[in-house]
This record gives structure tokens, C-alpha cells and sequence, in this order.
């Protein structure tokens, strides 16, 4: 039997019963699953809670160990009709298809309407003319914009997939979500719903300003929030951990930046026990999507694209699938502590 929860759509397995599959070298989870016939964006979740002992940092592989295999029905799922009756009743699930992530992945499956009365507003940096902070990977450029936008369409999903109502502000029509390592750059983004993105900065920034403010107006009286999301450049030498931003005058952004930013404490505490998070949050309202946007808002540093360490975190895939879902983890407890 399979249970709805509002946390999300939880299997119920004869964990004994399950299929499993030794890891090779350069395996990933999404790469696992896929290899296996499994959409990976729909058991990303039941997979790691299968197997969160045999993972390290809770989202990587070891290379020869066995691995189970969650069984995910993709559109139905049972549900108890009447204990007394020892029956059950088919509930058929409708997905719905959203072509912006790419054809692997348009479909999406509810988990939950935890977040049905929302409507949110990401915005991933730079894009069209401005690829943002730039860098090499074995001798190929990579580039902010295509994976603070990579993370954006993944988190975006998660929050479809909880019943929120999501606008993606900075849009590509060809990329959707990527599991490559190197990410190519193209110049094709467009400001929503289908603005040429100018190349001055102030111009840009004004004009995804405007779409958000435009949108939040046709919202009001709306739950209503904002995420951007930056990917940031330092010197090569300085690792930095994911930090969020919000306004100074704004306590409901203080609320949301706080309660992602304690969701991502509380993960490092868990899965890396003897690290520390440095990663902090705290007011910027001199930023101009801070300052100049009417949501309640965070604004996220990943990482220093330039620093080899959080080149990993930026440029693994499976890095990049966790920190979408510690976003919208973080998102969801900012809500329900409403």
C-alpha cells in the first residue's frame, strides 16, 4: 500500500523485496536511477530515504556498494478505502506536464498541497547577454547563469510538485533541467513571459524588477514570496558555504531567509557532523532585486564558482538536485510556521 502524506507522496516497501545495484565508478543517484528505468526526479527522495546509512553527505554514491531501488508507480496509487472493509480504492494521480524542464522531465507528479494557497516568484541571476561570473573546468568555460538556472528549474519543481504556483522570471525555451557536469553556455534566456534580457546591468536588473512587481500586483492579497538565486565569484582560494540575503525592513524575508538558512544548518549537522557551516543570513538591502522588489524575498549565494570545492557543489548534478531540495524544505517550514 502506498500512504499520502502532506510531507509528500511516502512508499510503504518490502524493503527486502526491492531490487538493488552496485554502484560503478562515476555513478551519480539521478545517473543510477535513470540506468535503472527509474524517473530519478520522482524517487530522488524515496531513494535516499532507503538508503541514507550507505550515502555520504546524504546525496553521493560509494563506488561497489549495493543500493536498493525504489519501485514508483507513475500515475496511480493506492490508498485504504476502509480499514474495516480490508479494502482499497485506486485514486488515480494526474501529473501535469510543464515543458520548461526539458522533455526528461516535464512531467510532473503531486507530492503534496502543502503549499496550494502560494504563488512564487524565482529568479535565477544574469542570463541572455550576461553569463555572470565566469570560470574554467578541465579546460572548458562555465558559467553563473546556466547553473543558478539549472538549480532554479529543480527547485521550481519542487515547489509544482507541493501545489505551489510558480513563475520562473529568467527563462530559457531550450535547456530545461541538465544533468550534465559542464553546462554550455548559450546566450537564448529571456525575461518573463518573453522580453529580450538586455545587456546593461541596471536595465536588466529594472526589468525582471518590473515582471515580478507587475505579477505580485495581479497576485495581492495572495501568499507571496521570492527567490533569487546567484551563483558568486571570489578569489580561488576562498570556499564559501551557501549564504542567503533579505531586506533589512522586511520581517517576513527575514523569516523565510532564516528558516532555509536553519533547514541547511540542520542538514550539515546531520550528514557532515564534523564540518562547520559557515554559511549565514542576514540583511543586504543595498542589492537591487532586494531593495527593489515588493515579495517578501531571499536572495541565495551558492558558492564561489572560481573555488574547486564548490565547483563540486555547483557542477554535480546530484549536488545541485539536494540543494534545490533543501530550498524548498527550507520554504516549506518558512510556510508552515505561518
Amino acid at each position: 500500500m502506498l500512504f499520502i502524506l502532506c510531507n509528500g507522496i511516502h512508499c510503504a516497501y518490502g524493503q527486502d523485496s526491492l531490487p538493488t545495484i552496485v554502484a560503478q565508478k562515476g555513478d551519480g543517484i539521478l545517473s543510477l536511477l535513470r540506468k535503472q528505468g527509474v524517473n530519478p526526479h520522482e524517487a530522488y527522495d524515496d531513494f535516499i530515504a532507503l538508503n541514507m546509512d550507505n550515502l555520504r553527505d546524504s546525496v553521493h554514491l560509494y563506488e561497489g556498494r549495493s543500493y536498493k531501488i525504489p519501485q514508483l508507480p507513475m500515475d496511480t496509487v493506492a490508498v485504504v478505502d476502509s480499514i474495516q472493509k480490508q479494502s482499497t480504492k485506486i485514486k488515480e494521480i494526474k501529473g501535469k506536464e510543464y515543458s520548461i524542464f526539458g522533455k526528461k522531465y516535464a512531467l510532473v507528479l503531486p507530492k503534496s498541497e502543502c503549499l496550494k494557497e502560494t504563488v512564487y516568484y524565482l529568479v535565477s541571476g544574469h542570463g541572455g547577454p550576461d553569463p555572470g561570473a565566469m570560470a574554467m573546468y578541465r579546460g572548458k568555460s562555465i558559467a553563473e547563469d546556466e547553473y543558478a538556472y539549472d538549480i532554479t528549474l529543480r527547485l521550481a519543481r519542487e515547489l509544482i510538485a507541493h501545489g505551489a504556483k510558480v513563475h520562473i522570471i529568467i527563462r530559457d525555451p531550450d535547456d530545461g533541467i541538465r544533468d550534465d557536469r559542464i553546462l554550455e553556455i548559450d546566450r537564448d534566456e529571456v525575461n518573463y513571459p518573453k522580453e529580450t534580457i538586455p545587456l546593461n546591468q541596471v536595465a536588466r536588473l529594472k526589468q525582471r524588477v518590473e515582471a515580478v512587481n507587475q505579477l505580485y500586483l495581479k497576485n495581492k492579497g495572495k501568499y507571496q514570496r521570492l527567490i533569487v538565486t546567484h551563483v558568486d565569484s571570489r578569489s580561488k582560494g576562498q570556499n564559501i558555504d551557501v549564504f542567503f540575503y533579505h531586506h533589512e525592513k522586511s520581517k517576513n524575508g527575514k523569516k523565510l531567509a532564516e528558516s532555509i538558512h536553519k533547514t541547511f544548518q540542520a542538514k550539515y549537522k546531520k550528514f557532515q557532523p564534523n564540518r562547520t557551516y559557515s554559511g549565514t543570513f542576514g540583511d543586504r538591502t543595498s542589492l537591487y532585486m532586494v531593495k527593489k522588489t515588493h515579495p517578501a524575498m531571499a536572495y541565495i549565494e551558492i558558492g564561489n564558482i572560481r573555488n574547486k570545492k564548490d565547483q563540486r557543489r555547483i557542477l554535480d548534478p546530484d549536488n545541485r538536485q539536494a540543494l534545490a531540495k533543501w530550498i524548498s524544505e527550507g520554504i516549506l517550514l518558512d510556510y508552515e510556521g505561518e
